[in-house]
């Protein structure tokens, strides 16, 4: 372990030139509002173009090679050498870009051979939102199996106290959200004092959603002389006051750092009158294929699911008023196909990852230009292509144009009706069937993660519990809980 003593001396303040750790000078464009990105003094180690040139473990390369994962996104080429040598992280990229392993070999491979005591995890990764903390988990048990290293996940909702006997049980890695930690931590039921290696992941949310004085306190209870690594989509105000005050030295590097510099995405438009933008919100739902749509409520999301199944749309509903293990199984059910049209609130926004979902609609605006580059994070994800598209009425108009170019995106601005040939072009619309329908989702025999050990045989959640063997039980059938992409598409 590389240890150093963090004191104020050594900190990195905002106001330097601009650079990145593997390419440094000229600093990246970056959206409004973020702050200039630090320069190393250490050279950064040169990026790769194989995993095969990093110094990870014989059976993670060959892990790799089983979960379909061939060549290295650009984030993670550059970031792992310096991560794997111990190395501080400040990573700036879009969902979908590879954060996840970027990261996630070099946590494991550093932490693999060691073994943690009851209460006592070595290595902590926080996420803003329970659906992306079981995504990282997903992502990442594949590798921890084969280091037979042990993982424990921890977030609201769930069981406490299934959460505490895992980590009682003792787990190397541990993923999760603020506020539960906090809460475990607080009954006795961890510490962080062994935790050698830190990962901020989606830290620009967790700033938005209030969480920066927990994530402070819990950095604060970490070992000093630690490596921390930070990954953002952005990079403001909020976040780099952890940058400044936790890491030291970072190398940096900034890729995809919004959704306007994604080339496979396409942004629409569509202005359109009060009286349309129902029935235009129904056609798209009818298409062909599945769809995210996005609402500002959990009450204008029920009215909208209740409105489309009523027209014979399958659609399910996806907010902050639904049960964890609802949401599970809802998403789940949406990745399989059970379910054509997911409506949702800004829940929805992060930490969700569906494999070809070509389309994300913003039936009601975003209010803020981070809000609508998170939302269209869920398509065109590891270089696949995809459309977003926004319905703006007329008194909508003038602050969609601000919001869009505070966000660096230039859409394709068109004023149509329900009916016109236009929408079915860029969306695929069609009318529906009119046949009212049922969406039934079961529920799985297990319930979702409320924790788990690593060890043994494993309990299948209402989530996958990693990519290699999503599925589980549902009455007689199966149902996949997690979709696969092979080769240089898939990015965890």
């Amino acid at each position: 372990m590389n240890r150093r003593t963090r004191t104020p001396g050594n900190r990195h303040r905002s106001g330097r030139p601009a650079g990145s750790g593997s390419a440094r000078g000229r600093a990246p464009s970056r959206p409004s509002g973020e702050f200039a990105l630090p320069v190393s003094t250490t050279p950064a180690l040169p990026p790769v173009e194989s995993f095969s040139d990093l110094d990870l473990p014989p059976v993670v390369l060959e892990t790799l090679t089983h979960e379909g994962v061939s060549v290295p996104f650009p984030i993670q080429g550059a970031t792992l050498p310096n991560s794997l040598a111990g190395r501080d992280v400040l990573g700036r990229g879009r969902t979908g870009s590879g954060k996840t392993l970027a990261f996630g070999l070099a946590l494991l491979a550093r932490t693999a051979g060691q073994r943690a005591e009851p209460h006592r995890p070595l290595a902590l990764v926080l996420v803003p939102t329970r659906e992306l903390a079981q995504q990282v988990t997903d992502a990442l048990t594949p590798y921890a199996r084969a280091l037979r290293l042990r993982t424990a996940t921890v977030v609201g909702g769930m069981s406490i106290g299934r959460q505490a006997s895992a980590l009682r049980g003792g787990a190397e890695l541990l993923v999760a959200t603020p506020g539960r930690l906090k809460d475990l931590i607080q009954r006795g039921d961890c510490r962080l004092d062994d935790v050698r290696i830190t990962v901020l992941d989606e830290a620009d949310q967790m700033a938005d959603m209030g969480f920066l004085p927990q994530v402070t306190a819990l950095l604060q209870q970490v070992r000093a002389d630690g490596q921390r690594m930070l990954f953002s989509a952005t990079l403001d105000r909020n976040v780099d006051q952890l940058v400044r005050r936790f890491l030291t030295d970072p190398v940096v590097h900034s890729v995809d750092p919004s959704a306007g510099a994604v080339t496979t995405m396409e942004h629409h438009v569509l202005h359109i009158g009060q009286d349309d933008k129902r029935l235009t919100t129904r056609r798209i739902a009818a298409r062909d294929e599945r769809v995210i749509m996005f609402l500002d409520t959990k009450h204008a999301v029920d009215r909208l699911t209740k409105d489309l199944l009523a027209n014979g749309v399958r659609a399910a509903a996806l907010h902050g008023g639904k049960s964890q293990p609802q949401r599970n199984r809802t998403l789940g059910h949406f990745k399989t196909g059970h379910v054509t049209v997911l409506v949702a609130t800004n829940v929805a926004a992060r930490g969700i990852h569906i494999d070809d979902l070509d389309l994300v609609v913003n039936v009601d605006p975003p209010t803020d230009h981070k809000d609508y580059l998170h939302r269209s994070g869920r398509t065109a994800r590891a270089g696949a292509s995809g459309k977003v598209v926004t319905l703006v009425l007329p008194e909508q108009r003038r602050e969609m144009s601000r919001l869009m170019n505070h966000a660096g995106i230039t859409a394709q601005t068109v004023r149509l009706q329900p009916g016109d040939e236009e929408l079915h072009r860029i969306t695929g619309a069609k009318d529906p069937s009119g046949v009212p329908v049922t969406v039934t989702v079961p529920a799985v025999q297990a319930s979702a993660r409320s924790g788990s050990t690593g060890r043994g045989r494993r309990r299948r959640p209402a989530a996958a519990t990693s990519g290699r063997a999503g599925t589980a039980r549902s009455g007689g059938g199966r149902a996949a809980f997690s979709e696969r992409s092979g080769g240089r598409r898939r990015a965890a």
